[in-house]
């Protein structure tokens, strides 16, 4: 058996923690569109009241009948997104290189934090295998999303449109919308009579905001999903309020400095080197589907 020495129960410092996740909201695009919160470690039971039924004008002497409405719980439970790396053991050796290689690190980190959180929770698929991942089968926006409207690149403005009726139809708000890098440039191409539409999207820009909702353009959007049929180009959807996710604020971080933890088939300790080992706990739920739309293309 090998020998795993690791620096365990180091923490990365709050401060930095959080610039971590400043970072991830600003390359997911469900952690941009989206409200977050501290996260325990055991979840947290979010409970979600369906009111149909319509409020009632009581006339003098007149009893109060009841309402219509249910209450529908929802889980959301951390799940752990894991990210390794090697790097020269002058980690251990020197205090300045160590700042230098932790300030790295963590920004790669997050950015591989952010990519996998979108993967997960757009597609259902595990980010590491790129394979649908059982744990969130019931967990992803391509299988909980109540409105399909299918791609044209030409029509892609109208595409949004029927989207969003589907959602708006409903009673229900659009507050953000997630497009897809090849999406983006097919609005960019939308002309009237040679005149750009939708100026905001051209030469490959990213705008914050769109006709008033929130705005991204993510690779993380037109990933395969989890039956490999179609590819997705847009949600739309009530992120503000039916999407929740959050984080627990507290980010373990070993320096392993024996071994082969990654299974690149060479010892640390021959080679020099250490591998650095974070963990980040995140958990999401979608606490409406009718509340989210798609667009996408049927290949």
């Amino acid at each position: 058996m090998p020998n795993y020495n690791t620096t365990a129960g180091t923490m990365f410092p709050t401060e930095l923690a959080a610039q971590m996740f400043s970072t991830v909201q600003g390359h997911s695009a469900l952690a941009k569109l989206s409200g977050t919160k501290p996260l325990a470690f055991n979840g947290e039971t979010v409970m979600v009241f369906s009111m149909d039924g319509k409020a009632q004008l009581v006339g003098e002497g007149e009893g109060k009948k009841k309402g219509e409405a249910t209450i529908t719980p929802k889980v959301v439970r951390p799940m752990k997104f894991v990210y390794q790396h090697r790097v020269s053991d002058e980690f251990i050796r020197n205090a300045e290189s160590r700042l230098n290689y932790l300030q790295v690190f963590a920004d790669g980190f997050a950015k591989k934090i952010a990519e996998g959180f979108d993967i997960a929770a757009m597609h259902g698929i595990e980010p590491y295998t790129m394979t649908a991942a059982a744990s969130l089968a019931t967990n992803n926006l391509d299988i909980c999303t109540a409105n399909d409207v299918t791609y044209v690149a030409a029509n892609a403005d109208a595409n949004l449109d029927t989207a969003i009726q589907a959602i708006t139809a409903g009673g229900r708000a659009v507050t953000g919308i997630a497009l897809s890098p090849a999406m983006g440039a097919a609005l960019a191409a939308i002309k009237v009579n040679g005149v750009p539409q939708y100026p905001e999207f051209r030469f490959g820009q990213n705008p914050n905001a769109f006709y008033g909702m929130g705005s991204d353009v993510n690779p993380t959007v037109p990933m395969k999903t989890s039956s490999g049929t179609t590819t997705v180009h847009a949600y739309v959807g009530d992120f503000a309020n039916a999407f929740r996710w959050g984080y627990a604020a507290n980010i373990p971080l070993e320096v392993i400095q024996y071994g082969d933890p990654d299974d690149l088939g060479r010892d640390l300790k021959r080679y020099n080197e250490v591998c650095l080992r974070a963990e980040a706990y995140i958990g999401w739920a979608i606490l409406d589907t009718a509340s989210f739309a798609r667009v996408k293309a049927t290949t």
